[in-house]
């Protein structure tokens, strides 16, 4: 389909299997008599949140966040702007972040900080992708789906201008 993919990191298989295992290590850590809402932050996590509720055996509710550093840039102006807010109310719920991938960890450390501002019950992190090689700020991350090194990757919601998401596979782009 793409001709600018210079390998596959992780199959279709070996994503699915990895959600599965994460939905299930977050099942067992919240029991099944908690509720927690979890906050997809768009759009790149939109795929892997949707796989990963259907793992996830306890009530779950779901709501999104868009948030910005990059503007027009590939490089984090470290302004954070929310341009999607949560429509439900989080206080005193347990709160899960899933993320897509995390890199230098800035947007996400301003969203932490602003979600703990809401007096959450708890509030833990999520990732498919951990980038730790490009990390500038100290994170707490309760789930880890796989580490990947300091390359650029496509595939499974993540994108690059908007394409590549719809690839059932996270793949790295020549460069």
């Amino acid at each position: 389909m793409y001709n600018d993919i210079e390998e596959v990191l992780f199959t279709r298989e070996e994503i699915d299997q990895k959600v599965q295992d994460l939905g299930k290590q977050i099942s067992e850590d919240y029991g099944k008599n908690n509720e927690i809402i979890m906050v997809g932050v768009l759009k790149g996590a939109c795929v892997f949140m949707a796989d990963l509720i259907r793992q996830i055996d306890m009530p779950v509710c779901i709501d999104f966040m868009a948030v910005s550093s990059y503007g027009y840039s590939t490089e984090s102006s470290g302004i954070v702007r929310i341009l999607k807010d949560l429509d439900l109310e989080i206080e005193g719920k347990h709160v899960l972040i899933v993320e897509d991938i995390i890199d230098t960890g800035l947007t996400l450390k301003y969203l932490t900080d602003n979600l703990r501002s809401r007096n959450v019950k708890s509030l833990k992190i999520c990732t498919l992708l951990d980038k730790p090689e490009r990390r500038k700020c100290d994170l707490d991350i309760d789930y880890t789906g796989f580490k990947i090194p300091d390359k650029f990757v496509v595939g499974y919601g993540i994108d690059y201008a908007e394409k590549y998401r719809n690839l059932p596979y996270i793949a790295v782009v020549k460069g």
